[in-house]
């Protein structure tokens, strides 16, 4: 939800610059000053491959060429700032400083560089003076040290986000003197220490988001006063103790996650109050008790993620109106015990996702009636049997199915998959068949994740045809042979390839070296013949290798990272050598 409204937002900036610069480009005549400031800027940009700043050129700042600035028709001094790079493009990028100098436009009242990924440094002092500012926006740059306490000197702000830098330290206490403030991001940092307790003043606050942070300390009861808070996201910190029960005042709150921290103790019936509510995020924590059948009573709540703490059984049980809205449940890895049966306010709804791993499933598996519209499930590490081709007959949406860790048996020759399928994991089972009638040329291009490590499949690695768009291929541990088809060179978008624990013969392809995109090779536990090919080394994205156990001889390849990948890597081999292992013997003539 903040995504989308940072886009709308930066819609109506572009559209306001551009009205503005065609109506008054005319008559308005840059401040030197303001001009001054915005070249000293530019001088600190060593490298700009958006050629934003290359446009910056002429007298007047406010003609409407300088991309990004906008100015005060009547008074000619900026008042925009906005510099927006797309993070999906690793070719536009902006390297340099923020110059103190941005601290003279003193009329600025919005000031957003986002996505420049190289811009360094931290955020100069001078900002503070800045004090018409309504937005300060600096996403997805690189800027680091400890942030400035003169930000809270900016009485009109209404949107402060920093996320996605490096920022370190405690969050300063000064930011609680931003009574205007609505939005609050410093998502994506490495800030520590507990939240101020100075933020106690920020009544107007409508999204705050401090995830992905190093922050600890107790969530703090003084949430429960931000009466307009519609969005609250607090994961992947240190947070411990309980959830305050003035949470439960929110009743605004539409948004909340809390996962990936330390949180414990129950969650209370008080839940209920919070009727506005469409997401709740809670996994990763401790969270005791059972799940409160008030929860059931959010008309609104289309997500639930419980995943990954300690509720017990039994789940409450929902009659009537309950979970009108419900899409997406995660229950797994707890301490729930479902058994032979799932739920069927779970079994009956027509959700998009469903997530019960690790909740001691037995039996065949389950029979779900509404499945027309299930996007993903997850069932894995359970104790389930049966049929997967019927399990999945009329799951004619789902992208992703996750069955790995069961004790499913079943011949993979006999499973037609959905036609939009892009992810599968049937690992650790009883699968038997050959790959062949998973992969072949009617395979689905949608296809870009197979896991089918430790089962009982047969057969060879058949041929990959030009279309197939695999990024994951996890066949390891088990009975297949044969060769690996040089045809393997036309998986280009392949990322992690992992045959070992198998019984292949024959050369490792020189073809393999096309895989540009690959990081993780482990062709060990087979009976590979030949030299490691030094095409290999036209892969400059490799993080892990492992050529161990098989009958491998010759010089491997003498160049980074192989040379310095570890010698287990390597070891029982008949005659590698070269670094990381000792240097080949010389052949006598």
């Amino acid at each position: 939800m903040q995504n989308l409204k940072w886009v709308l937002m930066n819609l109506l900036f572009i559209s306001s610059l551009f009205h503005n610069l065609v109506h008054s480009s005319s008559q308005v005549i840059c401040s030197s000053q303001d001009r001054a400031s915005l070249l000293s800027f530019k001088s600190s940009i060593i490298k700009d491959t958006t050629d934003v700043t290359s446009s910056w050129v002429g007298q007047d700042c406010c003609n409407g060429d300088w991309v990004g600035v906008q100015c005060n028709p009547a008074t000619g001094k900026v008042t925009t700032l906005v510099i927006l790079i797309s993070v999906r493009d690793p070719t536009l990028y902006m390297k340099g400083t923020l110059s103190p100098s941005l601290g003279n436009l003193r009329s600025l009242t919005t000031l957003q560089i986002s996505g420049a990924k190289f811009i360094t440094g931290s955020i100069p002092n001078s900002f503070s003076y800045l004090t018409r500012l309504t937005n300060l926006v600096f996403e997805d740059n690189s800027l680091q040290g400890n942030l400035p306490s003169g930000l809270g000197q900016l009485p009109l702000l209404e949107t402060l986000s920093l996320s996605g830098n490096r920022f370190s330290g405690l969050v300063p206490a000064s930011l609680g003197s931003l009574r205007s403030l609505e939005i609050m991001s410093l998502a994506r940092n490495s800030l520590s220490g507990p939240i101020p307790v100075t933020f106690k003043n920020l009544v107007k606050l409508q999204n705050l988001d401090l995830s992905s942070n190093m922050l600890s300390g107790p969530v703090p009861d003084f949430i429960g006063q931000f009466k307009n808070l519609t969005s609250f996201d607090l994961s992947n910190n240190r947070f411990s103790g309980g959830l305050p029960v003035s949470v439960y005042n929110l009743g605004q709150l539409q948004t909340m996650s809390l996962e990936g921290n330390g949180l414990t103790g129950p969650l209370s019936d008080r839940i209920s109050n919070l009727k506005s509510l469409t997401s709740l995020q809670l996994s990763g924590n401790k969270f005791i008790g059972h799940i409160p059948e008030a929860i059931t009573r959010l008309q609104s709540l289309w997500c639930l993620n419980l995943s990954r703490n300690q509720f017990s059984d039994p789940l409450p049980v929902v009659v009537g109106r309950g979970f009108p809205s419900l899409l997406s449940i995660d229950l797994s890895y707890n301490n729930l015990n479902l058994g032979a049966a799932i739920p069927s306010w779970i079994r009956d709804k027509q959700l998009t996702e469903i997530n019960l791993a690790g909740c001691k499933l037995r039996g065949g598996l389950p029979k779900l009636t509404r499945t027309q519209e299930l996007i993903s499930i997850d069932l894995s590490n359970n104790f389930l049997t049966g049929d997967v081709s019927a399990f999945i007959k009329n799951m004619t949406s789902l992208q992703r199915l996750k069955l790995s860790k069961n004790q499913l048996r079943f011949d993979l020759s006999k499973v037609k998959l959905p036609e939009g399928l892009s992810s599968i994991d049937l690992s650790s089972n009883l699968v038997t068949g050959s790959l062949s009638s998973l992969i072949n040329n009617k395979t689905s291009s949608f296809l870009e994740e197979i896991h089918l490590t430790n089962n009982q499949i047969t057969g060879r690695i058949p041929e990959f045809g030009e279309s197939l768009n695999l990024k994951v291929l996890n066949i390891g541990s088990n009975k297949i042979s044969g060769q690996i088809p040089n045809s393997i060179a036309n998986l280009v978008e392949l990322v992690r390839l992992d045959i070992s624990r198998n019984h292949i013969t024959g050369a490792i392809p020189q073809g393999l070296g096309q895989l540009a995109q690959l990081n993780w090779l482990d062709l060990s536990i087979n009976a590979l013949t030949g030299r490691i090919p030094d095409s290999l080394l036209n892969i400059k994205t490799m993080r892990h290798v492992s050529f161990r156990a098989n009958r491998l001889c010759g010089l491997i390849p003498q160049g980074r990272p192989f040379n310095i990948f570890p010698a287990a890597a390597y070891l029982h081999n008949l005659c590698l050598c070269g670094k990381p292992l000792p240097p080949c013997r010389k052949i006598m003539k």
